[in-house]
């Protein structure tokens, strides 16, 4: 019997054909699944991208023979649409695939090596409010390789908390200065005192550090360059009042306010959910869904 894994592959690049497609997102996330695809002979492996997990310990220079491109994803659990659109914001950034692209994906289960699901996105027209994808402005930020950083760093949080609790916070990215302006400080500033090269998110001691001081109360501010600021900021830029963002909780608000008065972009984690939701100019750019499972609570 055929493998079912291939016979979705190739119903995958039919129906890419027939629908105008450039891409083909192929999500592996297991090493057995990369082994698996560097044997199977599957035709038209230039028009496929592989999505693999960052942690996955497999050689990119055998995977980037057969196919187009690779991208390292997030190593935590996502829904499938989350994953779907953090890879798509990997793929605009380094130029695989554009803002107004056609992609099919292919992919299964988190964590799983089988492949079930075939999804169609024209990316110009396959988002909504509920759903949305406007990273067109993230990606022209001189900021959006820290943007990336911290939304990594805001998926655990999302996905894990700290300790086995929920962890509810605001990370600002970029106009770090106008944001301070905005801003006070709520309780003592943890990362006042140090020299830049040592608050900067590159370093895993400060990754863990702000992990850890997302319990704090307030927004924690990181400038451009990836440089912590300060954390437990209270904004006082005031909370959006748009009808988009009704419903939302005043975490939300406040990030979407800051995100309209500077050119900063705020990222916010829900602590009832999990979810990461990134602001940018006043409005809700993208949000990301991680599966929060692993929580002790």
């Amino acid at each position: 019997m055929k493998d079912q894994r291939k016979i979705i592959i190739e119903n995958a690049l039919r129906m890419a054909k027939e629908a105008g497609s450039e891409k083909i997102f192929l999500f592996l996330d297991t090493v057995q699944a990369c082994r698996w695809w560097l044997s199977a002979e599957v035709e038209e492996q230039d028009r496929i991208i592989l999505v693999i997990p960052e942690s996955l310990q497999i050689k990119d220079l055998a995977l980037k023979r057969a196919c187009s491109s690779v991208i390292h994803s997030w190593s935590g659990n996502q829904t499938r649409f989350s994953r779907i659109k953090y890879a798509f914001l990997h793929g605009v950034i380094h130029g695989m695939i554009n803002e107004n692209s056609k992609v099919v994906c292919i992919l299964g289960p988190s964590g799983k090596g089988h492949l079930d699901t075939i999804t169609i996105h024209d990316l110009s027209l396959s988002w909504s409010e509920e759903f949305p994808f406007d990273v067109k402005g993230l990606i022209r930020k001189k900021a959006f390789y820290t943007i990336m950083a911290v939304i990594d760093i805001a998926l655990d949080i999302g996905a894990l908390g700290r300790e086995g609790k929920s962890v509810g916070t605001i990370f600002i990215i970029g106009d770090s200065q106008k944001a301070l302006k905005l801003s006070h400080q709520a309780v003592f500033n943890p990362f006042k005192g140090y020299p830049p090269k040592e608050r900067k998110i590159t370093r895993p001691e400060v990754v863990e550090s702000l992990k850890e001081f997302a319990q704090l109360d307030g927004a924690i501010i990181i400038s451009d360059d990836g440089t912590v600021e300060a954390a437990g900021r209270h904004l006082d830029a005031g909370g959006s009042t748009a009808k988009k963002l009704r419903g939302l909780g005043a975490r939300h608000r406040s990030a979407a306010g800051i995100s309209r008065k500077t050119a900063s972009v705020a990222i916010v984690v829900s602590e009832s959910t999990g979810k990461v939701t990134i602001f940018d100019k006043g409005t809700i750019a993208l949000t990301l869904e991680p599966l929060i499972s692993r929580r002790l609570v």
